[in-house]
């Protein structure tokens, strides 16, 4: 049972990011309060309605059609525009920074919360319209609580409408998208530092010797079911070991996990089944999408389409925050048994390749613009200044610094700059 609720729970976490996800769930809820206040209706809860203030009441079914008729009519077209808005968004924000972050745009729930507003009470109108019947059936009492619930439903969605303007509105603006990335990549980031604290210190065994098996699917790995590999390990007195990183492409037929020893190929696809394989990236599952994420944004703003270097030296400030924390993370990632002893290790982007990664296309695209490369210093000098669990850590922003530097002092010409560059470099150096 435990196996089943932790499988659920992963694939309920990659379906939650899809656009149609809650307006789907809200659609569902829709037709059964429509159920709902229907059986109401033969409580005689529209008499007591009536009780409370009579102008409430709808004797003609003309009248009550051509209301839900107008109502529908009307969140339909409102629907379809803030559909129309949010794909505006979207094209804007991959044309202007970066088509990495539109699955984190998409996932955006409350724009799904809106949309799910709009389809479940246009699935209740329809099924309320229904449910009133032809003028000559004159024993038959018209649903005036329900139709009440509608016009309250319809208000709702005017006011979901005037919230959802003022969302898409801050949520196309660059510094939030960068503020969201930057929140997201630290909440996780901060999640897996807090894990490693409370874990004693271990060493995983030599796995070059350990078999291997090869994936079944071709995909991007987005996220992998710890707790149901715990227990199967648990189970089968297994270690393992998985190969690819969070994000990486995984082909058919590659390697992507070893173990301690030979498994049948029963217990094989009962591991590899809690893999998840997705079309798109999600920071709340992989901290370095975040980081990759930033620095997009931040060579799209410096290029001569976009020009606008004061968005890239904002997400440099938001690297230099991100990679302080990444000072305080262990290289491996070990996950433990009850017993303390180590069972599964994770493949991750270790913090000279992270910062390698990041620093690369900015002492390409920038060192022109010495405003860029003059952030990058003051971020290299804070970093030094940061704690940290691996001292090596240090010797990665040395050299990464120099890496800058070599390549910057060739392309810069004014006397004025190469001073302000060797004194900035010489602190860190």
């Amino acid at each position: 049972m435990k196996y089943l609720f932790n499988k659920f729970y992963s694939f309920f976490n990659t379906i939650e990011g899809k656009i149609a996800f809650y307006p789907t769930l809200f659609a569902f809820f829709g037709l059964i309060f429509s159920l709902i206040s229907l059986s109401l209706e033969n409580t005689g809860i529209s008499d007591w309605l009536a009780s409370i203030y009579d102008g409430f009441i709808i004797e003609s079914g003309d009248t009550a059609r051509t209301i839900l008729s107008y109502l529908t009519g009307g969140l339909i077209s409102l629907m379809v525009f803030s559909f129309s808005m949010v794909m505006v968004m979207l094209n804007q924000a991959s044309s202007n920074y970066s088509p990495r972050v539109l699955p984190g745009l998409i996932s955006n729930k409350n724009h799904q919360y809106v949309l799910g507003i709009y389809l479940g009470t246009i699935i209740y109108n329809v099924f309320i319209t229904i449910a009133i019947k032809a003028p000559e059936n004159n024993n038959i009492r018209i649903p005036s609580f329900s139709i009440f619930i509608t016009v309250l439903l319809s208000i709702l969605c005017l006011g979901a409408f005037i919230y959802f303007i003022h969302s898409i509105s801050q949520s196309i603006q660059v510094n939030n998208i960068l503020s969201n990335e930057y929140k997201k990549a630290r909440k996780r980031l901060k999640h897996i530092i807090e894990i490693q604290k409370e874990e004693p210190e271990l060493t995983f065994p030599n796995t070059d010797n350990w078999k291997s098996y090869k994936s079944q699917k071709t995909g991007y790995f987005q996220n992998v079911s710890i707790n149901n590999l715990k227990e199967l390990c648990k189970e089968n007195e297994l270690k393992l070991s998985i190969l690819p990183i969070k994000g990486s492409f995984i082909a058919e037929n590659s390697d992507i996990i070893k173990t301690n020893k030979e498994i049948d190929d029963e217990l094989a696809l009962k591991i590899l089944s809690n893999f998840n394989f997705a079309e798109g990236e999600f920071v709340k599952d992989n901290y370095v999408l975040g980081f990759k994420h930033i620095t997009e944004i931040g060579i799209r703003a410096i290029s001569p389409a976009i020009n606008d270097p004061s968005t890239t030296i904002n997400t440099i400030d938001y690297l230099t925050n991100l990679l302080a924390l990444r000072l305080l993370k262990k290289e491996d990632e070990i996950v433990i048994l009850e017993d303390k002893q180590a069972c599964i290790w994770l493949s991750t982007t270790c913090f000279d390749e992270l910062l390698y990664q990041i620093i690369l296309p900015y002492r390409t695209y920038c060192k022109n613009d010495f405003s860029c490369i003059q952030k990058l210093f003051l971020m290299f000098s804070f970093l030094l200044k940061q704690k940290t669990v691996n001292d090596n850590y240090y010797k990665a922003i040395r050299k990464e610094a120099k890496n800058l530097y070599d390549d910057v002092k060739y392309v810069l010409k004014n006397e004025r700059d190469l001073e302000r560059l060797e004194a900035i470099y010489g602190q860190i150096a």
